[in-house]
């Protein structure tokens, strides 16, 4: 299966949301590497093939990044602060650097892989002004979304600005097995090439 554009799950915690995003063909699966156990995360990757597992971390603090980054082995790492830029690098693996856009754009963000663009106000949109301040950004950088899109507006979004991607969030499972995949379903249903 093939999407028509790159797409990250972030924050997954359950193989439920895993197994049925791989099939889907998404191409980066996220963990928190903060607040998933190890064995969780051991137990769900063991049962993936075909996805790049993102390790993604809130710390500011490089030396436990390293640390979890040798615990975990992902096959890339995300993470939310651009100063750590330049040294993430040395991890030898691709870096996403997360940016949320109540704090704006960084001035030269320089050094990462793909920015991942979101926003923590869960109630922010993807208004004309926003998709303007974004565009510049878009075209010069690889670059995800992952606020504001919707089974309404996402292949508009992608079509009016250059991103390559996008970024949906998991969610928890009712019980072991059973998940509403919901919206996150709709959406990748949508981008599935024809």
């Amino acid at each position: 299966m093939a999407l028509q554009t790159l797409v990250k799950i972030s924050d997954v915690t359950n193989l439920s949301d895993a197994r049925y995003c791989a099939g889907m063909g998404v191409e980066w699966l996220g963990f928190s590497m903060d607040t998933l156990s190890l064995e969780k995360f051991q137990e769900i990757r063991g049962w993936l093939a075909g996805v790049s597992i993102v390790g993604e971390t809130g710390s500011a603090d490089f030396s436990a990044i390293r640390e979890l980054v040798e615990r975990y082995q992902p096959d890339v790492v995300q993470i939310m602060h651009p100063e750590l830029l330049p040294a993430a690098k040395t991890l030898g693996l691709p870096v996403i650097l997360r940016i949320d856009l109540a704090d704006g754009l960084p001035a030269s963000p320089d050094g990462a892989d793909y920015y991942l663009i979101d926003h923590s106000d869960p109630f922010a949109h993807l208004d004309v002004p926003t998709l303007n301040y974004l565009d510049p950004f878009a075209f010069r950088y690889p670059t995800l979304i992952g606020f504001g899109l919707n089974v309404m507006n996402v292949k508009e979004v992608l079509k009016q600005i250059p991103f390559k991607g996008i970024a949906l969030t998991g969610g928890e499972e009712t019980r072991p097995g059973y998940k509403d995949f919901g919206e996150m379903m709709d959406m990748l249903e949508l981008l599935e090439e024809d």
